[in-house]
Order: C-alpha cells, then structure tokens, then sequence
C-alpha cells in the first residue's frame, strides 16, 4: 500500500469491504489555536481519539505512545482487522493523520496510507460527506507487535549527545529551534538537542498537502545525507511524524521518532525558565 493517497484514490475505493478510513483530528494543538472545524467528514470514516484514547495517560509527557496491549484493544474496539488496509485523514490538511501512520508502523501493521490533503482536500475535490462517524461494527481481529527499535528514548538521546550514531531532524520552527522563540509550554526555554538539525514541518507542505517526492528529496538532501541514521522530534511526538513521513516519501525510510521530544528533553535536562 502506498504511504499517501490523493482524495481521487480513496472515492475509487471507498467501496472496498477490507478498507478502513480512520478521521484522526484534533480540535486544538498545543498552542491552544484551534483548527478549522467541520461539521461533517469523510463517508465510513471512524473517530482515531489520538489525544484521549491512543497515548499513555499515565505518561508525564503529551502524546507518549501507548502499550501495545492498549493499542490492540482499542484498535479492535474500532473494529479494525489484522489484514485491513487503512486510509488515515485529518481535518488540517497533514498534521496529526502522520503521526497515526506511524503508530500502526510502529505496531507491525504496515497496510496503511495518509490522506494527502485531508478533509480540505476532499471537500475541494466535491466528494460526498457525511454529518457524522461510522460507530456501529463488529470487534476487530487487530494484533500489535511493537516495533522496539522505531522508538526513540530519552537514554538513547542523551547517549547520543556524546557518541553520536544518529541524527536528530527537529519538525519545530526554526526561532524555537535556535533559542529564540517561546515554546507553547512557557515555562520551558526553547534551543535544540546537541547533533540536531531543523527542518520546520511547514516547509515539507504546501497549501495542506505534501510537497513532490523531488522537491522533498532537495530538502533533506541540503541538510542530511542519505548514509545518516535519522531520528524524529519536535515538541510532544506529533509534527515529527510530518517530517518522519515526508522523509519516507521523498528520500530514504526512516520511521525512528524521539517519542519524548523537546519536552521530555527540556524537562529532565530542567532546561526551565
């Protein structure tokens, strides 16, 4: 299966009995500014809760990844089968719909695909909609097997620091990268982790959607090279999942992404203000 889809292939397919649409929106990020907001959302597609139900609650950091135990549970909850192929979409265009890609990678399910500008994009396109979410179906067969390696941790960074194996690509704008923009949790400074590099998440969009393979290849090609081992963050885990999959698209797979990010990384380095 592909890593994304055009608005086109979906309406094709949507009548494919195996094939899932997952609506994984946000109402608000970590700023607080509120994404555009539709009353209405892609026909069969069912609620992805990625900031209530598909993340560790017991974690002291936002959007930690969740057990596979609870994963699996939820996922059947949803009524997800362990052979569906699955199309994943978000109000924003791209933002939080890489993140659930890459969860499902992370969890060993591999047929999965981002809804290339989101619901924009399928409004634009003039494609029916519905008012509300599939809710009604049958338990799912859904199996996780976590994949340990594509997880990031805090020990792995900070060993990182001195013997560096890994190249960190920070999804963050470049004031905050630098040290000179405020971080949306304001009681935290802003700066980098030591072998970093910046690639803001915006720069891989244009107007919601990815950019070409080849202009996404000349971007990581000016800053990172195709030998380098990379790894993923940002602020909490979820616009690194932008740049991770936009990495995958135009330029070489790597689905390693520091699930703690900077603000793990600020707080137990008490980099505080």
């Amino acid at each position: 299966m592909k890593k994304i889809v055009s608005a086109e292939w979906l309406h094709e397919h949507l009548d494919n009995p195996n094939l899932i649409i997952l609506d994984a929106s946000l109402t608000n990020n970590a700023t607080g500014k509120e994404f555009e907001k539709f009353d209405k959302t892609i026909p069969n597609a069912r609620f992805f809760d990625l900031k209530n139900t598909f993340l560790d609650q017991t974690s002291a950091f936002p959007n930690t990844i969740p057990t596979p135990t609870m994963f699996e549970m939820e996922c059947r909850k949803l009524g997800i089968h362990k052979d569906a192929e699955i199309v994943v979409f978000d109000t924003n265009g791209v933002y939080s719909s890489p993140r659930v890609w890459w969860l499902f990678n992370v969890m060993g399910h591999k047929k999965i695909a981002v809804l290339n500008g989101g619901l924009p994009e399928w409004i634009a396109k003039g494609f029916r909609t519905e008012k509300t979410h599939l809710t009604l179906f049958e338990t799912g067969t859904f199996q996780a097997n976590l994949d340990h390696s594509l997880v990031i941790k805090f020990e792995h960074v900070l060993k990182n620091t001195e013997e560096k194996t890994f190249t960190i690509v920070d999804a963050r704008s470049a004031s905050r990268f630098n040290g000179t923009g405020e971080e949306p949790r304001k009681h935290l400074k802003s700066g980098h982790i030591k072998n970093s590099i910046n690639i803001p998440y915006q720069d891989v969009l244009h107007n919601g959607s990815y950019k070409s393979e080849q202009e996404l290849y000349a971007l990581f090609d000016e800053k990172c090279t195709p030998e380098e081992t990379l790894v993923f963050s940002c602020g909490s885990g979820m616009t690194a999942c932008i740049i991770m999959l936009a990495c995958t698209i135009g330029y070489k797979r790597h689905l390693k992404v520091y699930d703690g990010s900077w603000t793990e990384w600020a707080e137990r380095n008490n980099l505080k203000k």
